[in-house]
């Protein structure tokens, strides 16, 4: 069995939390509203769901720490470079790919989809990051 860090795992997630803050807030806010059709009204009427949003995605993100650490612990990464090329192969070759073919082929937003992409990109980074060197 592979050992888990727990706390690890839930920092993890906190963190990626704060960085959606801060990724989809003041740093790409404006060009991902634009993207995904939002406006100010619209998103004044999605408040009243945004406690079960994030609820959601606060769980997505402590499966996502919880399956990296995982693979991070089945691998034998202990280094912060070790963690990072984890991080990056899951993002690689389950993220990007899959985005890929909405892309391609549900025709879906292509400035969207680089929001999200580079988004889970750092995040996977960060946490992969996280969860090999606090083991």
């Amino acid at each position: 069995m592979v050992s888990i860090n727990y706390l690890a795992v839930l920092v993890a997630a906190i963190v990626n939390m704060a960085l959606g803050f801060v990724w989809y807030g003041p740093l790409l806010g404006k060009q991902w509203m634009k993207a995904s059709g939002r406006t100010k009204e619209s998103m004044k009427k999605e408040k009243k769901d945004m406690p079960m949003m994030m609820g959601s995605m606060f769980i997505g993100a402590l499966i996502m720490a919880y399956v990296l650490a995982i693979f991070i612990g089945l691998t034998g990464a202990l280094t912060l470079s070790a963690g990072l090329m984890i991080a990056l192969l899951a993002w690689f070759g389950f993220i990007a790919t899959t985005m890929l073919q909405d892309v391609l082929y549900e025709k879906k937003n292509k400035q969207l989809a680089t929001i999200n992409l580079g988004y889970n990109l750092v995040a996977l980074l960060v946490n992969g990051a996280l969860l090999a060197v606090w083991r």
